[in-house]
Protein backbone atom coordinates (compact mmCIF):
# COMPACT_ATOMS: atom_id res chain seq x y z
CA UNK A 1 0.00 0.00 0.00
CA UNK A 2 2.90 2.35 0.81
CA UNK A 3 6.36 2.49 -0.72
CA UNK A 4 8.26 3.00 2.49
CA UNK A 5 11.52 3.79 0.69
CA UNK A 6 9.94 7.14 -0.25
CA UNK A 7 8.66 8.00 3.24
CA UNK A 8 10.81 9.73 5.85
CA UNK A 9 8.09 11.27 8.03
CA UNK A 10 4.84 9.71 9.25
CA UNK A 11 2.17 12.16 10.42
CA UNK A 12 -0.54 10.56 12.51
CA UNK A 13 -3.87 11.79 13.79
CA UNK A 14 -4.89 10.53 17.23
CA UNK A 15 -8.66 10.13 17.72
CA UNK A 16 -10.22 7.77 15.18
CA UNK A 17 -6.83 6.93 13.71
CA UNK A 18 -4.63 5.57 16.49
CA UNK A 19 -7.37 5.55 19.12
CA UNK A 20 -10.90 4.20 18.92
CA UNK A 21 -13.23 7.09 18.15
CA UNK A 22 -15.91 5.45 20.28
CA UNK A 23 -14.70 7.35 23.36
CA UNK A 24 -15.12 10.76 21.72
CA UNK A 25 -18.34 9.93 19.88
CA UNK A 26 -19.94 8.55 23.04
CA UNK A 27 -18.72 11.50 25.10
CA UNK A 28 -20.08 14.23 22.82
CA UNK A 29 -23.14 12.46 21.44
CA UNK A 30 -24.42 10.81 24.62
CA UNK A 31 -22.55 11.72 27.82
CA UNK A 32 -22.46 15.49 27.41
CA UNK A 33 -26.17 15.68 26.46
CA UNK A 34 -26.99 13.44 29.45
CA UNK A 35 -25.13 15.70 31.90
CA UNK A 36 -26.55 18.82 30.23
CA UNK A 37 -30.07 17.41 30.55
CA UNK A 38 -29.52 16.66 34.24
CA UNK A 39 -28.16 20.16 34.86
CA UNK A 40 -31.10 21.90 33.20
CA UNK A 41 -33.88 19.53 34.18
CA UNK A 42 -34.79 18.60 30.61
CA UNK A 43 -35.04 15.31 28.77
CA UNK A 44 -32.11 13.75 26.95
CA UNK A 45 -33.93 14.28 23.66
CA UNK A 46 -34.43 17.96 24.42
CA UNK A 47 -30.77 18.30 25.37
CA UNK A 48 -29.63 16.74 22.10
CA UNK A 49 -31.99 18.97 20.11
CA UNK A 50 -30.57 22.02 21.86
CA UNK A 51 -26.91 21.03 21.60
CA UNK A 52 -26.85 19.65 18.06
CA UNK A 53 -27.06 22.99 16.20
CA UNK A 54 -24.55 24.52 18.61
CA UNK A 55 -22.12 21.73 17.79
CA UNK A 56 -22.75 21.95 14.05
CA UNK A 57 -22.24 25.71 14.01
CA UNK A 58 -18.55 25.48 14.92
CA UNK A 59 -17.67 21.98 13.69
CA UNK A 60 -14.23 22.00 12.10
CA UNK A 61 -13.23 25.30 13.72
CA UNK A 62 -10.62 25.47 16.45
CA UNK A 63 -13.31 26.19 19.07
CA UNK A 64 -14.93 22.84 18.29
CA UNK A 65 -11.83 21.12 19.66
CA UNK A 66 -11.27 23.56 22.55
CA UNK A 67 -12.28 22.26 25.97
CA UNK A 68 -12.08 25.75 27.51
CA UNK A 69 -14.66 26.92 24.98
CA UNK A 70 -17.10 24.16 25.91
CA UNK A 71 -16.60 24.65 29.64
CA UNK A 72 -17.60 28.27 29.13
CA UNK A 73 -20.45 27.50 26.74
CA UNK A 74 -22.03 24.61 28.63
CA UNK A 75 -20.97 25.34 32.21
CA UNK A 76 -19.91 21.70 32.61
CA UNK A 77 -16.64 20.33 33.99
CA UNK A 78 -15.59 18.69 30.74
CA UNK A 79 -12.31 17.23 31.99
CA UNK A 80 -13.92 15.70 35.08
CA UNK A 81 -16.57 14.15 32.85
CA UNK A 82 -13.91 12.70 30.54
CA UNK A 83 -12.18 11.19 33.57
CA UNK A 84 -15.44 9.46 34.50
CA UNK A 85 -15.37 7.42 31.28
CA UNK A 86 -11.59 7.19 30.81
CA UNK A 87 -11.90 3.38 30.65
CA UNK A 88 -13.36 3.79 27.13
CA UNK A 89 -10.10 5.19 25.77
CA UNK A 90 -8.33 2.46 23.81
CA UNK A 91 -6.02 1.88 20.86
CA UNK A 92 -7.46 0.84 17.56
CA UNK A 93 -6.34 -2.73 16.73
CA UNK A 94 -2.57 -3.01 16.21
CA UNK A 95 -2.07 0.77 16.39
CA UNK A 96 0.60 0.54 19.09
CA UNK A 97 2.39 -2.25 17.23
CA UNK A 98 2.36 -0.09 14.09
CA UNK A 99 3.87 2.79 16.03
CA UNK A 100 6.64 0.54 17.33
CA UNK A 101 7.24 -0.82 13.83
CA UNK A 102 7.74 2.53 12.13
CA UNK A 103 9.85 3.81 15.03
CA UNK A 104 12.06 0.71 14.79
CA UNK A 105 12.57 1.43 11.08
CA UNK A 106 13.85 4.93 11.71
CA UNK A 107 10.90 6.97 10.49
CA UNK A 108 10.26 10.40 11.95
CA UNK A 109 6.94 9.92 13.74
CA UNK A 110 4.85 13.02 14.50
CA UNK A 111 1.40 13.14 16.10
CA UNK A 112 -0.73 15.96 14.75
CA UNK A 113 -4.08 16.21 16.49
CA UNK A 114 -6.83 18.80 16.73
CA UNK A 115 -7.40 17.63 20.29
CA UNK A 116 -6.94 20.20 23.05
CA UNK A 117 -3.76 19.72 25.08
CA UNK A 118 -5.83 18.64 28.11
CA UNK A 119 -7.50 15.92 26.03
CA UNK A 120 -4.13 14.82 24.72
CA UNK A 121 -2.77 14.60 28.28
CA UNK A 122 -5.76 12.49 29.31
CA UNK A 123 -5.18 10.05 26.44
CA UNK A 124 -1.48 9.80 27.31
CA UNK A 125 -2.40 9.15 30.95
CA UNK A 126 -4.61 6.27 29.92
CA UNK A 127 -2.39 4.91 27.13
CA UNK A 128 1.32 5.74 27.49
CA UNK A 129 2.46 6.32 23.93
CA UNK A 130 4.54 9.50 23.93
CA UNK A 131 7.72 7.43 23.59
CA UNK A 132 6.70 6.38 20.07
CA UNK A 133 6.77 9.97 18.78
CA UNK A 134 9.47 12.46 17.90
CA UNK A 135 6.95 15.20 18.60
CA UNK A 136 3.35 15.55 19.79
CA UNK A 137 1.59 18.53 18.22
CA UNK A 138 -1.84 19.92 19.04
CA UNK A 139 -3.35 22.29 16.49
CA UNK A 140 -3.96 24.61 19.45
CA UNK A 141 -0.17 25.11 19.55
CA UNK A 142 -0.44 26.89 16.20
CA UNK A 143 -3.84 28.51 16.61
CA UNK A 144 -5.31 26.80 13.55
CA UNK A 145 -7.09 23.45 13.09
CA UNK A 146 -5.79 20.92 10.56
CA UNK A 147 -8.64 21.94 8.25
CA UNK A 148 -6.85 25.29 7.74
CA UNK A 149 -3.87 25.70 5.38
CA UNK A 150 -2.23 27.87 8.03
CA UNK A 151 -1.83 24.77 10.18
CA UNK A 152 0.25 23.04 7.52
CA UNK A 153 2.43 26.08 6.94
CA UNK A 154 3.08 26.28 10.69
CA UNK A 155 3.83 22.55 10.83
CA UNK A 156 6.33 22.75 7.98
CA UNK A 157 8.09 25.69 9.63
CA UNK A 158 8.09 23.95 13.01
CA UNK A 159 9.51 20.55 12.09
CA UNK A 160 11.15 21.24 8.73
CA UNK A 161 8.63 18.97 7.06
CA UNK A 162 9.56 17.49 3.69
CA UNK A 163 6.01 17.07 2.42
CA UNK A 164 7.13 15.18 -0.69
CA UNK A 165 8.37 12.35 1.55
CA UNK A 166 5.59 12.36 4.13
CA UNK A 167 2.68 10.03 4.87
CA UNK A 168 -0.36 11.36 6.70
CA UNK A 169 -3.10 9.14 8.15
CA UNK A 170 -6.39 10.61 9.44
CA UNK A 171 -10.02 9.50 9.73
CA UNK A 172 -11.41 12.92 8.71
CA UNK A 173 -11.90 13.36 4.96
CA UNK A 174 -12.03 17.14 5.18
CA UNK A 175 -8.67 17.17 6.92
CA UNK A 176 -7.18 14.81 4.35
CA UNK A 177 -8.44 17.21 1.67
CA UNK A 178 -6.63 20.03 3.46
CA UNK A 179 -3.41 17.99 3.57
CA UNK A 180 -3.80 17.12 -0.11
CA UNK A 181 -4.21 20.79 -1.01
CA UNK A 182 -1.01 21.55 0.89
CA UNK A 183 0.87 18.88 -1.01
CA UNK A 184 1.42 16.06 1.48
CA UNK A 185 2.61 13.20 -0.73
CA UNK A 186 0.87 10.14 0.70
CA UNK A 187 -2.57 10.16 2.32
CA UNK A 188 -4.55 7.36 3.93
CA UNK A 189 -7.97 7.30 5.56
CA UNK A 190 -9.32 4.95 8.25
CA UNK A 191 -12.11 2.55 7.36
CA UNK A 192 -13.43 1.87 10.91
CA UNK A 193 -12.50 4.78 13.21
CA UNK A 194 -15.28 3.91 15.71
CA UNK A 195 -15.34 0.25 16.76
CA UNK A 196 -19.04 0.50 17.59
CA UNK A 197 -20.09 1.74 14.15
CA UNK A 198 -19.84 0.53 10.59
CA UNK A 199 -17.33 1.35 7.90
CA UNK A 200 -16.96 5.00 6.92
CA UNK A 201 -17.08 6.29 3.38
CA UNK A 202 -13.52 7.44 2.68
CA UNK A 203 -14.27 8.88 -0.73
CA UNK A 204 -11.34 8.80 -3.13
CA UNK A 205 -8.83 7.99 -0.40
CA UNK A 206 -7.34 4.56 0.13
CA UNK A 207 -8.22 3.39 3.61
CA UNK A 208 -6.50 1.38 6.31
CA UNK A 209 -8.49 -1.71 7.25
CA UNK A 210 -5.81 -3.17 9.52
CA UNK A 211 -2.57 -1.47 10.60
CA UNK A 212 -0.72 -4.72 9.98
CA UNK A 213 -1.11 -3.95 6.27
CA UNK A 214 1.25 -1.01 6.77
CA UNK A 215 4.03 -2.65 8.76
CA UNK A 216 7.47 -1.86 7.35
CA UNK A 217 9.18 -5.16 6.55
Amino acid sequence: MIDWTKISTVLLDMDGTLLDLHFDNYFWQEYVPEKYADKHGITLTEAKEELSPRFEQIYGKLQWYCLDYWVSELDLDIMAMKQEIIHLISFRPYADEFLQNIKDHGKQVIMITNAHRDSLSLKLERLPMAHYFDKLISSHDYGYPKEDQSFWRALEADIGLDKKHALFIDDNIGILDSAKTYGIAELLAIRHPDSQKGAWDTGAYAAVEDFRELFVS
